[in-house]
């Protein structure tokens, strides 16, 4: 089929060159303009800006598609299909009209939940046991268009940068099939009941919310997981965590005092004031002198974890150039 492209992040590679592979015509690729990255702030093309240009498949990256001329230079590509994967602008009708079977969009989750910026993070959140990739037909609304086809993989304890890759390989492989037999996958309206929103990450989210359980501050490590990275601050210091484990119960409630009236936890000793029942240990207070961290039920332990400038290191590695003190609480 002839078809254009339009995508911007590493989610949407896998996609681009799925659809080369499978010996697809792809008149023309589109993606967001390059962006300053990187310390230098040096203008970088995205990566499937970079993917096109390797491949040697004409590359358009327009601030907006509003534009009359714009509009004019989609529908002169005479197209069949166009394939969209994260491209981050808005389709005016003119654009979505335009190829024959209109436009195809691979969206990263099981519509009608979690339409929206960020399908993958507000899934982990959640706490959703199984997440997927949605082929669907779009319109003029956010996510809203009719489906053709879905594919499920579970979340288990995955990052959000793990999930995202699975889905983005699962969306290629079923972006493919469709477009091999577009007759066999006529398309289903998105039901009205389970419908959920995804929205916009806001970096202010990622610091690690001790207030909510020890189950939900995982969920916030892996979510986060490559951007914008959790973190918390102790003694002033910015620490990112890239990992965690949960310790469950609270370190301090359960194993018992020793001789000396501490408490005993995996063969650590925590301080005797820090000892109670569950809840009794304000959310955020350091319990051991391996960084585990009281939460509003159970703890968690960094496993994972990176001062400002630095590489990311084992919890192991990182003790040993930091001290970290019982009964200090983290902001």
């Amino acid at each position: 089929m002839r078809l254009a492209f339009m995508g911007t992040p590493d989610f949407a590679v896998p996609t681009l060159r799925t659809l080369v592979e499978a010996g697809h015509d792809i008149a023309a690729v589109y993606s967001q303009p390059p962006r300053p990255a990187h310390r230098g702030k040096k203008l970088t093309p995205s990566p499937v800006h970079q993917l096109a240009e390797e491949l040697g498949l004409e590359v358009r990256t327009p601030i907006s598609l509003k534009r009359d001329e714009e509009k004019a230079a989609f529908a002169a590509l005479d197209l069949d299909a166009c394939v969209v994967a994260a491209y981050g602008l808005i389709l005016p009708r003119a654009v979505l009209d335009a190829p024959r079977h209109g436009c195809l969009n691979a969206h990263g989750s099981l519509l009608p939940r979690w339409r929206g910026a960020a399908p993958v993070q507000r899934a982990i959140l959640a706490g959703d046991e199984t997440t997927g990739v949605t082929i669907m037909q779009m319109e003029a609304g956010l996510d809203t268009g009719p489906m053709l086809l879905k594919g499920e993989t579970p979340v288990a304890r995955k990052t959000a940068g793990e999930l995202t890759q699975e889905i983005a390989e699962l969306g290629a492989r079923l972006m493919v099939q469709v477009l091999g037999d577009l007759a066999a996958y006529p398309p289903v309206v998105q039901p009205d009941e389970g419908v959920t929103y995804a929205a916009k990450i806001d970096k202010a989210e990622a610091r690690l919310d001790v207030s909510q359980g020890a189950a939900q501050v995982e969920r916030q490590v892996r979510a986060f997981n490559p951007m914008p990275g959790a973190f918390f601050e102790l003694n002033g210091e910015r620490l990112r965590v890239h990992a965690a484990e949960i310790i469950w119960p609270i370190p301090c409630a359960g194993r018992g005092p020793s001789p000396d009236g501490s408490v005993q936890h995996d063969g650590q000793e925590m301080s005797p004031r820090l000892r109670g029942e569950p809840g009794e240990v304000p959310p955020g207070t350091i319990l051991d002198d391996q960084l585990t961290i009281a939460c509003a039920d159970g703890a968690i332990r960094p496993t994972i974890i990176q001062r400002a400038g630095r590489p990311a290191m084992p919890i192991e590695d990182f003790l040993r150039g930091f001290a970290v003190e019982p009964g200090t609480v983290i902001a």
